[in-house]
């Protein structure tokens, strides 16, 4: 089985961990660059002033992306590279972006770009960042120099990249940018600004990309996989992934943020843990919020195994001893590309684009010059293995994003882990194509048909020797769907 031929595969990066130049043609500093030169923020001392030099070699990486046949790039923009203290536009940042735009759409791909990947001006940050309302409305301002840039070019966009990570990372433990650690009511505050400039910008993106654009955002797809095809337990895993808990990790729910993106409200099950903490008027921006959106995007790279109690609470199902993972300690779970984009569809009523996937490996130059990642080409054929067993059990998935193109600044992690399909020399800014880079390309020249017919699960645990008999997600035919699909999204 194929992917429909009109499915979107593409790659994906962003703008401060590969572009470089961060402080020239009138650039600001993010709190990124702000970040990465406090003494032990990020491993090794590693900062993202040169990162991949993507500004000055983007002619290079254009064509590297082309040359995987790829029709889609997703990247982002760089705030403090087109806008100046004022929020008036910077020509020469715009200018660059104007070139990277013509040079993708010449080769054939077409640009998916995502307005803020984390690098929020300082000045902004000193005036408050996220926990000042008028941070939303600065944003709005930017959308709409940037839409009346791009906006005759560029035709799909994304407004905020993983609010979940930039709040939680940034403003609760403080192992990212800007390092902060606050308390619920000001977290609360900081996420509803958030959500509040993903709205103002999303309808900024709409009055100026000449009426044919499409917008969506690019959330975290936290989700959770049922142990076995009990429905019990893939009921369980769906009441999981959209739970709000009021314990630390509340700021990676996946209905906090998307309830009132599309639905126009905030989980009930969230507003009475924090209810009395929440913005005051907070109600009235919820018709701001809730903006038109054509898709719903999700980054997905793991997931947790659940299962249900005999009262039907689910709890977590531990993976076995010695269990798959990255090298970023992340574990390997492939249904997560099933149940993710199956939940959040049934839920939101969207089409889903995973809008990033991948995997950080062990990667090197070996002594025939070449970067053989197998590793990384068995985890994308895995997952990719999951999207099209969900698009054929009728999931509306239209497009895979890998992540990423190439090696880049992994944020705190600096440059020791290494998710790219493009290996990067970052003593000298060499490119070496690794073995997933053509494995990729093959994929997309197939379209998905030279993926195995059928994905070997990696734990039987979860397989079909597992406790009620079921398998991680083992294709659910429509007679078996029956029983677990109905489900009023209202009722969580």
């Amino acid at each position: 089985m194929s992917f429909s031929k009109d499915f979107t595969w593409g790659v994906a990066a962003a703008s401060y961990q590969i572009e470089g130049a961060h402080d020239r043609d009138g650039k600001l500093p993010s709190v990124w660059d702000a970040f990465s030169e406090t003494p032990g923020a990020v491993k090794h001392g590693d900062h993202g002033r040169a990162a991949c030099e993507h500004v000055d070699r983007s002619s290079e990486d254009v064509d590297l992306i082309a040359d995987l046949g790829v029709s889609a790039y997703r990247l982002s923009i760089s705030w403090p590279r087109v806008c100046d203290e004022l929020g008036k536009p910077n020509e020469a940042g715009l200018a660059f972006y104007d070139r990277l735009v013509d040079a993708l759409l010449a080769r054939g791909v077409q640009p998916w770009a995502t307005l803020f990947h984390w690098d929020l001006p300082l000045h902004l940050h000193h005036r408050g960042g996220w926990l000042n309302r008028e941070t939303a409305d600065r944003f709005a301002e930017y959308a709409r120099i940037v839409g009346e840039r791009l906006g005759d070019r560029v035709k799909h966009w994304f407004t905020l990249n993983e609010p979940q990570v930039f709040l939680d990372h940034g403003h609760s433990s403080g192992v990212h940018a800007p390092g902060l650690k606050l308390d619920n009511a000001s977290l609360l505050r900081a996420a509803h600004h958030a959500l509040l400039a993903h709205g103002k910008s999303a309808a900024a993106l709409r009055a100026t990309s000449h009426g044919d654009a499409t917008v969506g955002w690019a959330p975290v797809g936290s989700c959770a996989i049922p142990a076995t095809l009990d429905p019990a337990d893939i009921d369980a895993a769906r009441r999981a992934t959209f739970a709000t808990g009021k314990d630390k990790g509340w700021l990676f729910s996946t209905a906090w943020f998307a309830d009132p993106a599309v639905l126009g409200r905030y989980p009930e099950d969230g507003l009475s843990h924090f209810g009395e903490l929440m913005p005051k008027g907070f109600e009235n921006d919820l018709p701001i919020i809730q903006q038109p959106l054509d898709f719903y995007g999700a980054n997905i790279y793991q997931s947790q195994y659940v299962k249900a109690e005999p009262e039907g609470k689910p709890v977590g199902a531990p993976l076995p001893v010695g269990a798959a993972m990255t090298v970023f300690h992340w574990p390997v779970t492939p249904e997560a590309l099933y149940w993710g984009p199956r939940f959040f569809a049934e839920r939101y009523g969207l089409p889903v684009y995973i809008t990033e996937n991948g995997c950080a490996s062990m990667d090197w130059v070996h002594q025939d010059g070449r970067v053989h990642d197998a590793p990384r080409i068995d985890f994308l054929s895995r997952y990719l293995c999951s999207v099209r067993d969900a698009i054929h059990d009728g999931v509306d998935i239209r497009g895979y994003f890998q992540w990423s193109i190439m090696d880049n600044f992994e944020w705190a992690e600096g440059y020791r882990m290494r998710f790219g399909l493009v290996y990067v020399d970052f003593t000298n800014q060499r490119r070496i194509p690794k073995d997933s880079y053509h494995w990729y390309a093959r994929v997309v020249a197939s379209n998905g048909k030279s993926l195995p017919a059928e994905s070997v699960p990696l734990y039987e645990t979860f397989g079909p020797g597992a406790p009620n008999g079921g398998s991680a997600h083992r294709v659910i035919r429509p007679a078996d769907a029956e029983a677990s699909s109905n489900h009023d999204a209202s009722s969580d």
